[in-house]
This record gives C-alpha cells, structure tokens and sequence, in this order.
C-alpha cells in the first residue's frame, strides 16, 4: 500500500482499518506535501514517507495506491496511478469534480486495466451487501427514500481514534459588512454548505439512494435549506421516487446514520455504524406483512470491506466495481448539488421580488 495524503481520514479511518488487515496488506509509503506530517504518520506503520506523488508512484514496493488527498487533486492522482502500472488504486469520494474527469478516469482505467474503488463506504459494508442479497423484488416498488445523519464534529471522532498531526484550522469567521453585501455572503455561504454537505457526506449514500431510483438523471429538488451549524434539509424527487436527505452535525451524544427504502409491501431500514468508529457493519432490517428479517451486525465494517476488495483485485480476483456505475453515482451527487444551489438561488429571487 502506498497512500497518497496523510490527514485525519488517513490517521483516523485508514490506519487503523489497515492494522486489522496486516496479514493480507501492508503500507509501504505515505505521502504528504507537509514533510512532517508524512514523516510522523508513516512512523507510526514503519512505512517510508514523502512530499512528492511521482516518489511514492516510482517506489516499487508499492502495488496499490490510496487516494486521501484534497478533492480537486483526486482525477490527476488516480489517473496517474493507473499509468505508473499499479494493481489498484483506491480514491476517497468524489472521485472527480465533474463528468468530464469522470470519463477520463474510466478511459484510462480500461487502457491500462488497473481497476478502481471509490471509497463510499456504505456500499462495501457487509450489512448492505446481505440486504441486496435479501431483498428480492423492493427495487420494483420502492416510492421513498431517507438518508439521515446525526453526528458531532469530526475532530471529536478523530480525537478518539487517534492523535491527529497536522490538521487544518477552521476558517475565520468573515468580517460584517453591508446589508446588501451580508445578504450575498449567506446566500453564498448556503450554497457552499449544501454542495459541501452533498459532496462530502450525503455521498455516502447517495450510491444506495440509486439502486432505488432507476430515473437518476431527473433530478428535481423541491427544498433545499442548511442546518445550523451544519447540516441540510434537502426534499428532492428522482423520476417518481421521493427522496428525503438530512444531516446533522452538532453536540448530539449519540450519533445516528440510518438509511430508509419504502415500497408498497415491504420496507428496508439500515443502521450504520458513524463514519470514524470501528464498531462493525450496520444492521439491516427489510420488513414485509408479519415479518422481519434481520441482517448484521458482522464482524467488519464498511471500511475493512473496502480495503478487503482493494486487495482481491490486486490479486486478479473478483471484479471490478463497474466504470459507468462510479460515473453514473458522481453525476447524480453534481446533479443534486446543482439543483439544491439553484433552489437556494430561486429561493433568495423570490425573497428580494416579495419585498419589492
């Protein structure tokens, strides 16, 4: 394993993962542009360490390559894995920042057969997988679907896994200006918290939310509002299914992810375990007339389950998660996070038209 970024995800989720899968990998390097950070979290594995994407890919003991890196560097990255002649390459969601990076992957990925796993995590965890094993026919009758998140600030979480070297300070809160200047700024600001919360945490189960929504291209967002101090309330419609999408993130205690699918005469609900704890897979409960049957927990989570089929492909066995599958899951996440900031901007039209 050689991993390119070396922040919170990387010191909190990866790692630890991994040292639960030493018997089948091993981290070789990991990369940082901080040389510091590099060094201090490869220590903590005996891995090499660097600052620069083109060592890590020329080292040859790496054979895997993992992607944590900053959003906007991920297409170059993957692509250049592939081409360094890598036996699989692991990349953070989103995989891309549009369709056309999308496409590009998946072309190099064809050329040089060097197979690819976003990591959603939701979509590798063994409760998941046993429900699609049992579900039968809920895809043919499913008309609503709810992804809820309720969760306290990551650093809480990556304080308890683990020592974070590194991370990056909140940004400053910006100075008050006019009132028609503090207007744009929250509409701005609404905007980047929706697409932000879309991108980095209803992706998650945005896969899921398609295996129930064959219609993902007719994506029509009905309401779309933050939650203070982060969070969304999005109501949306995806050809005739509804779709209910809400998170929070605040002081809770306990947090919550759990995950609906309701059709006419049966229903399937998923518990999932919150992102940073290593507690096992979600348990899933699909329920019809005078029956529940329950699925999970298992003994790994969704994480493990990544890292697990990241090593089978670097084995030359299983297959690969389908090239148009990973596009077709990116451009229903831009989609919807299109619509919520057109909505906001509809939203903040018709405000400014009521008061004059």
């Amino acid at each position: 394993m050689g991993i390119l970024g070396a922040g919170p995800v990387t010191q909190a989720i990866h790692l630890p993962s991994l040292a639960r899968l030493r018997d089948i990998l091993e981290v070789r390097h990991i990369m940082d542009v901080d040389p510091a950070v590099a060094e201090s979290v490869a220590a903590r594995v005996g891995a090499r360490f660097s600052s620069s994407m083109e060592e890590l890919l020329a080292d040859p003991a790496v054979e895997i390559v993992a992607i944590c890196s900053p959003h906007q560097f991920h297409a170059t990255q993957v692509i250049a894995a592939c081409r360094a002649g890598k036996k699989a390459v692991l990349c953070e969601k989103p995989f891309a920042m549009n369709g056309e990076e999308a496409a590009a992957i998946a072309a190099v990925s064809a050329e040089t057969g060097v197979p690819i796993v976003v990591g959603a995590m939701h979509t590798f965890d063994p409760g998941w997988l046993a429900a699609e094993s049992a579900w039968g026919t809920l895809p043919d009758q499913v008309h609503t679907i709810r992804s809820s998140i309720v969760l306290p600030p990551n650093p809480r979480f990556e304080d308890f896994a683990t020592e974070i070297v590194g991370r990056t300070p909140p940004p400053a809160a910006a100075a008050a200006g006019t009132p028609a200047d503090d207007a744009a700024a929250d509409i701005a600001a609404a905007k980047a918290t929706l697409t932000g919360g879309i991108m980095g945490l209803a992706i998650h189960d945005l896969p899921l939310v398609r295996r129930f929504a064959p219609d993902f291209r007719a994506v029509e967002v009905l309401h779309a509002q933050t939650v203070q101090p982060f969070g969304y309330v999005i109501s949306l419609r995806a050809g005739a299914v509804a779709i209910e999408l809400r998170a929070a993130m605040n002081g809770t205690w306990e947090p919550s992810w759990t995950f609906e699918a309701i059709g006419d005469d049966a229903t399937l609900s998923i518990d999932f375990t919150p992102s940073y704890v290593q507690a096992g897979s979600a348990t899933a409960r699909i329920r019809t007339a005078g029956s529940t049957t329950v699925l999970g927990p298992y003994g790994h989570n969704g994480y493990e389950g990544e890292w697990r089929k990241l090593a089978e492909l670097a084995r030359g066995t299983g297959a690969a998660p389908d090239p148009d599958t990973l596009i077709h899951d990116l451009e229903f996440a831009l989609a919807i996070a299109d619509a919520a900031a057109a909505c906001v901007d509809a939203g903040a039209a018709a405000y400014e038209e009521a008061r004059a």
